[in-house]
């Protein structure tokens, strides 16, 4: 049915869920995994106009390197854990992008995927439309089949 299966994760609690649940999918039906983390840039510009604040290019370093590391160790666990599982796993960080959805979306695309596994915070009301939802933005896609686990 799936034979490859995108998880994708932010490295939160919640987010493990999803993975775990895809993880045990992939184990059900022989199906590799890629697992994917996006990172978000620092924001800059702030103040509107031509006076917008800019960091000093070491900020921007010290805040890549801070998010390379963080998503690295996100990935190297869920390798690890599927290893364990005994199941194939690539993972990708796709750092600086200010549409996660979109290269969720795309790598899915890309890599093959033929089923996308994501959790959701499940919030309601006036609270998701105030934090948006990634989720969200993959299910309104339809390129790929998305399971939303909560």
């Amino acid at each position: 049915m799936y034979a490859n299966i995108l998880l994708s994760t932010d490295g939160s609690d919640v987010a493990r869920k999803g993975v775990e649940h895809g993880m045990a999918l992939a184990k059900a039906l022989n199906a590799k995994v890629t697992v994917i983390t996006v990172t978000e840039p620092l924001l800059t510009g702030y103040g509107g106009g031509h006076g917008g604040w800019i960091p000093p290019q070491e900020m921007i370093d010290s805040f890549d390197a801070a998010h390379k590391e963080r998503a690295g160790k996100v990935l190297n666990d869920i390798r690890a854990m599927a290893e364990q599982a005994g199941i194939s796993a690539d993972v990708l960080h796709v750092p600086n992008t200010l549409h996660p959805a979109t290269a969720i979306l795309e790598a899915a695309k890309s890599r093959g995927c033929d089923l996308i596994v994501m959790a959701s915070h499940g919030h309601r009301g006036i609270k998701k439309l105030v934090l948006g939802s990634q989720t969200s933005e993959v299910l309104a896609d339809g390129g790929v089949p998305v399971l939303v686990v909560r």
